[in-house]
């Protein structure tokens, strides 16, 4: 499940050209995970919506069972978004921190582990809130000079406060 590789680069050193190519792509590659994140926190439609490929896949099953959900797995890019963003809107206020990236390239795809710490308020009663530490496993594709997340699988380590409130 976990990108656990003994170094960030596979590209040789000596090889300048392939080091910069496969530098732009974890960057690009993060910063989907990033679009993901803030696009949520700034509820803003075409940015979160650019994370995701047409087909995506996203699936919070693992992390919502810990305390006790049951939510469907989410396929393509707009039920994702539209679903994400109608649950929170005007409710629920999200930020997210995303850590201890570790990624792989294979040609046009990849995959990405990180840590990201998901703090959601009540935008009504900022006392009810739930704070995440999800492990996420993110399968990407190329996107022309992007990346864009085709599978996501969130865990959760621990939470403090009450999901249940948050995600219903």
């Amino acid at each position: 499940m976990y990108v656990t590789l003994d170094r960030a680069l596979t590209a040789s050193a000596h090889d300048r050209a392939a080091v910069v190519a496969e530098l732009r792509d974890r960057a690009e590659i993060i910063d989907a995970l990033h679009r993901f994140g803030l696009g949520q926190d700034l509820k803003d439609r075409e940015l979160f919506a650019s994370a995701f490929a047409a087909d995506a896949e996203l699936d919070f099953r693992p992390a919502a069972a810990r305390w006790g959900a049951e939510p469907a797995l989410m396929t393509g890019r707009e039920a994702i978004v539209t679903t994400i963003l109608a649950m929170f809107a005007d409710r629920v206020d999200t930020t997210h921190q995303i850590t201890n990236p570790r990624i792989v390239v294979d040609g046009d795809t990849a995959r990405l582990t990180a840590l990201v710490e998901a703090q959601h308020l009540l935008v009504t009663d900022r006392t009810t809130h739930a704070l995440l530490k999800n492990p996420y496993d993110v399968d990407l594709v190329r996107d022309g000079d992007r990346w864009v997340i085709r599978r996501l699988r969130i865990d959760n380590s621990w939470y403090t406060g009450n999901p249940g409130a948050i995600f219903g």
